[in-house]
């Protein structure tokens, strides 16, 4: 990389608009220096092209990306997220180390290829097949390191099968037995961190913990200053054991194990009520939605009226499809499907797609603490490319391109990516000059 990049498109999103006649410095620290009509001799012009903060991946289980076209006949009738789940037992039953790696490789590439720069992955696959030795928690950080992709390992605590109930045979690879040996294996991870990687805390979800210890697990991560995410409220079961268990929506429980939730995402809350998602907003929490997978699961749709995009985030969790374009229009048009209204998430001028923009990176990043997702001096360089010459894009005017972008394209628009100034080519630029 040389000392100082400066790299110039056709068009270059500024925060609010695709401008023209932008350049964007890229530091030999790997963040963002100038942005502007600067002067400069560039060293990258992109001809035809288009620059834009790259997408960032909240929420991922990258090695069920070994699920994609599987469990999707029902001979025996309607299916569910239950039955979904007995296909993944299936999958972990089968995976050794060296095929977990080639799928987590696989997803990563995948994520490169699409836009995505940064992913939160959400991991509780930790064990070999015969002991727990967390070996797959190293696997990750060598994937991720393959493919360039910034990683933030988000480690799951995942110590029961269910509410008062031990892990059975099927879930064993991703027992831990107490917050001791979480610490113990986190903070050893500590060490093998490579170049864009850190770490983040998780429990995997109201089933795999008990209030006393994600108030443990949730205590350790903020003294660490660390991010803290769990799966919460995706199915009504879950909301009804909750209730049954603790007289309390899963929601509660975890607000009242928690207290503050300023460093808390809750990931899905399909089924979360108006009054327990403004609790979880005034405590200084954000959610993270992921609408394919959701759909692919039958979860159901979240209702959303009122609220703050700029709480919110977005995932490709089950990673059926790993497309960014598309889980923004679909979290726009689950909403309009439900509400039958069109411009459910707009911003306060009535705009929808710069809001999903903002969901799908400064939204992300911020729920991984990561200092990306935005076009702005100081930040980190990853950035992503797309062609303007594409077909899907035909006729589209850079006052319309980002509507043009998030309602009629997907991740075969992208040519390049760069993770901290560094970049990958994924398809041919339609023209480009380097000096």
């Amino acid at each position: 990389m040389p000392l100082t990049q400066v790299v110039e498109a056709d068009l270059t999103w500024t925060g609010s608009a695709f401008e023209s006649e932008v350049q964007v410095e890229i530091l030999p620290n790997g963040r963002l220096g100038r942005i502007g009509s600067l002067g400069l001799e560039p060293t990258l012009v992109l001809r035809n092209e288009a620059l834009l903060p790259g997408f960032v991946n909240a929420h991922s289980h990258a090695f069920q990306r070994g699920l994609r076209g599987q469990g999707e006949r029902f001979p025996s009738g309607a299916g569910s997220f239950w039955t979904w789940r007995e296909a993944m037992y299936g999958l972990v039953d089968r995976l050794d180390l060296e095929r977990f790696s080639e799928l987590v490789t696989q997803a990563f590439g995948e994520m490169r290829a699409s836009g995505i720069t940064t992913v939160g992955e959400f991991h509780y696959l930790h064990h070999s097949p015969d002991k727990e030795d967390f070996a797959l928690d190293r696997a990750l950080l060598s994937a991720a390191e393959t493919t360039g992709i910034r990683l933030v390992l988000l480690v799951a605590y995942y110590k029961t099968g269910g509410i008062h109930t031990p892990v059975h045979r099927a879930q064993q690879r991703f027992h831990t037995p107490s917050p001791e040996a979480y610490w113990e294996n986190l903070d050893s991870l500590m060490d093998n961190l490579r170049a864009c990687q850190s770490l983040g805390v998780v429990v995997h979800s109201l089933r795999a913990a008990d209030p006393r210890d994600i108030s443990a697990i949730h205590a350790g991560a903020m003294d660490r200053g660390l991010p803290f995410h769990m799966h919460v409220e995706e199915q009504r079961q879950e909301i009804e054991a909750s209730v049954s268990a603790y007289g309390r929506t899963p929601m509660r429980v975890i607000l009242d194990a928690i207290g503050d939730a300023s460093g808390f995402t809750a990931v899905h809350c399909t089924h979360t009520t108006d009054t327990d998602r403004s609790a979880l907003f005034a405590a200084g929490g954000r959610i993270c939605l992921c609408p394919l997978t959701e759909a692919n699961l039958g979860d159901g749709i979240p209702v959303l009226d009122g609220v703050d995009a700029s709480r919110c985030s977005l995932g490709t969790d089950s990673n059926a499809r790993i497309d960014m374009f598309e889980e923004m229009r679909w979290l726009e048009y689950g909403q309009r499907l439900r509400g039958e209204s069109r411009g459910a998430l707009a911003d306060a001028e009535g705009e929808v797609a710069r809001n999903l923009l903002e969901v799908a990176t400064r939204g992300g990043a911020t729920a991984l603490g990561v200092d990306a997702g935005r076009m702005e001096t100081g930040a980190l360089a990853d950035l992503t490319v797309v062609s303007l010459e594409d077909a899907a894009l035909q006729g589209a005017t850079p006052d319309r391109l980002l509507e043009s972008l998030v309602c009629g394209t997907d991740g075969r628009v992208v040519t390049r990516t760069a993770v901290g100034g560094t970049w990958t080519t994924h398809r041919a630029p339609t023209a480009e000059v380097q000096k």
